[in-house]
């Protein structure tokens, strides 16, 4: 009998139309080759960004009734790494820590992926109250890696991010209370325009990435995508520039086909074999 595949345990949001939280993640991850255990934080009808939304919160006490269960299955030790993006309720913090502490039992080398869903430039904090606080005290310092876009970290520091120098002591500061890794997207740097960087920063190395800036008119899913694709590749590459340069790449083929198709939801059926075949498109630079 062949082994189980390695999996994740994926803890976001989930919605039945569009592609954000697990609805952009576990179709990336499923076609790097991993299994995908989802822990929905919401079940909505879609995202927020359509203006009126309809729906309900998972609360903590569910969500941990079906991590116990996944426990009593005994299957976390399939884990390769815990992934989780929006919370909708701060006290779902407690539950993802305890999902990690649970896969580091079985699986110690098992890394942990916190992207922290807080907000973004154009609308600002969008979260409910006390959810960046439970991400900045509870998760981040737990977390192997950190996928913030420019105003996460901003607002995870709070430092002003204008510039590449600022990007880079602010990952230095998000570093030095716990994660090993950090992975900034969306950087508009001044040097750079009409490009959007990515920015991978650890103790022993610095990489940078930059694309052109596509025109998108969809509402989100972009960052849940893009941690997904990061994790998966990261995994399978075992090294920070072939994952980063991987995943910048097949975000960028699959942003590229949402945009010439004028859809207002991510193209990930249409996208999915450049998901995990993109084409050597944009090499990283070493920052040091």
């Amino acid at each position: 009998m062949a082994p189980p595949r390695p999996a994740v345990l994926s803890i976001q949001s989930q919605v039945a139309y569009g592609h954000v939280g697990n609805s952009a993640a576990v179709l990336p991850l499923q076609r790097l080759g991993f299994d995908v255990f989802p822990l929905n934080t919401v079940q909505l009808a879609h995202h927020p960004g359509y203006g009126a939304w309809r729906g309900y919160q998972v609360g903590p006490e569910q969500l941990q009734e079906i991590l116990g269960g996944l426990e009593q299955r005994g299957v976390l030790n399939r884990c390769a790494a815990v992934l989780s993006g929006y919370l909708g309720d701060p006290g779902v913090a407690d539950v993802v820590a305890r999902a990690v502490e649970a896969v580091r039992r079985a699986r110690p080398e098992a890394p942990y992926l916190c992207d922290p869903v807080i907000g973004d430039d154009a609308p600002g904090v969008f979260v409910s109250a006390g959810v960046p606080e439970a991400i900045r005290e509870r998760l981040v310092p737990l977390a192997d890696v950190v996928v913030p876009n420019r105003f996460e970290l901003a607002h995870l520091t709070g430092r002003r991010i204008a510039s590449l120098d600022d990007a880079l002591a602010a990952t230095a500061e998000l570093r030095a209370g716990g994660p090993r890794l950090v992975v900034v997207t969306g950087l508009s740097l001044p040097d750079r325009p009409g490009e959007l960087a990515v920015l991978a920063d650890s103790a022993d190395e610095a990489w940078l990435v930059a694309t052109p800036e596509l025109p998108l008119a969809i509402g989100g899913g972009t960052g849940d995508a893009f941690s997904a694709l990061f994790l998966g590749h990261y995994l399978m590459t075992a090294e920070l520039r072939a994952g980063l340069e991987r995943a910048v790449a097949a975000m960028f083929a699959l942003v590229e086909r949402t945009s010439a198709a004028g859809a207002e939801e991510l193209e990930l059926v249409a996208a999915q074999d450049e998901l995990i075949a993109p084409g050597p498109r944009f090499p990283a630079v070493r920052l040091r």
